[in-house]
């Protein structure tokens, strides 16, 4: 197997390639659809009206290089319609109610969106006889989260306790169950990827707390932290991005390689929220500061959660290119220009020519 090095340089691969992307209007979408429009896909998006205002997806302009189609993923005739006019080769599935404290206020909504969106987009592609790498991205918290000290393996039971995070085990199942009965069978591969948490420029989500510290420092106000003490593992939007767009090139060209990953930083990317906070203060500078208000009667959310990533390390030759740090920098330094009224298009080009080692 190549290094992952030299697999993130073959990604001219996609060019001319005709990928899907669900949930492209998203913060994690956005960042896709530029990665792949740099290198010559021809991308169609397939999503709601992006969920935030502001939003990266109107922000960076990523609508005048793509085909973006704005549709609901629980409606399948319209994602029936559309995959069956563009013939898509490779499918990214992203869209999703991504949000725990989110899943407690609209149960019904999230897991419609997350089980029966995934339902609809294995069934469309089950329909379509040009789709031959689908990748599925789903969560760390999968799992059933027993507080341990030591990282969750792809074998480890999924039972996530939150409506998001069982939407998504549910989700999982779904994939895995068309998988077996219809996909393999037509010469599709099919992955599934389980990310940790993911922090870059243009993330405008509410109740994350990277997000809340960029509003604080726009608004000149100290960041509020719900949970100071909350450990999870966070490493740049691009960490995942790169390595979805790596391993459905690899499966496309090699079927057997197909299965689920994690895929997440190294230990010692994993920080309690409180050490987050203080690490962006610092690299921000402009005396930011913070303040703990723990809230009473607060929904449940894992206290700690890490991935164990031996696996994807092993098959893909995958290894972190930054630290949790660095992906602090390039999110105050993305921020940063955005505040500044730059263009943010150009700062996105750089830090991604900069992740993939690329000189000009």
């Amino acid at each position: 197997m190549e290094s992952m090095e030299r697999l993130m340089n073959n990604l001219n691969f996609y060019k001319d390639k005709i990928v899907l992307v669900t949930g492209h209007t998203g913060f994690k979408g956005s960042w896709m659809c530029k990665v792949l429009t740099m290198f010559g896909a021809k991308v169609i998006g397939y999503s709601l009206e992006p969920p935030t205002q502001p939003s990266l997806f109107k922000i960076a302009k990523i609508e005048k290089d793509i085909v973006s189609v704005i549709g609901d993923i629980r409606d399948l005739d319209n994602l029936n319609g559309i995959i069956q006019k563009y013939q898509p080769e490779i499918v990214i599935h992203m869209a999703a109610q991504p949000l725990v404290r989110e899943s407690y206020q609209n149960p019904v909504y999230t897991y419609e969106t997350n089980v029966i969106g995934t339902v609809n987009i294995c069934e469309a592609i089950r329909n379509c006889q040009s789709v031959k790498s689908f990748v599925n991205v789903t969560t760390d918290k999968v799992y059933k989260n027993n507080e341990w000290e030591w990282g969750y393996r792809e074998t480890d039971a999924l039972d996530g306790f939150d409506p998001y995070s069982n939407s998504k085990s549910c989700s999982e199942l779904v994939t895995s169950s068309y998988n077996k009965s219809f996909l393999h069978a037509n010469g599709v591969a099919v992955s599934t990827c389980r990310a940790g948490n993911v922090i870059g420029g243009g993330d405008f989500a509410v109740d994350r707390i990277i997000p809340d510290c960029v509003r604080a420092m726009e608004d000149k106000t100290e960041i509020i932290v719900r949970n100071p003490y909350s450990t999870r593992p966070y490493q740049h939007v691009l960490e995942p991005v790169i390595t979805y767009l790596v391993l459905a090139m690899l499966q496309y060209k090699d079927k057997s390689i197909a299965d689920s990953f994690n895929v997440g930083p190294d230990d010692c990317d994993c920080v309690t929220t409180g050490e987050l906070v203080d690490m962006f203060c610092r690299i921000y500078g402009e005396g930011a500061k913070w303040k703990n208000i723990a809230e009473k009667n607060a929904p449940h959310e894992a206290n700690f959660l890490k991935l164990d990533c031996s696996k994807i390390k092993t098959v893909l030759k995958w290894k972190p290119r930054w630290h949790i740090q660095d992906a602090v920098e390039k999110t105050i330094e993305w921020s940063k220009s955005y505040l500044s009224g730059e263009d943010v298009t150009l700062i996105m080009e750089k830090q991604i020519k900069e992740y993939l080692g690329v000189n000009s």
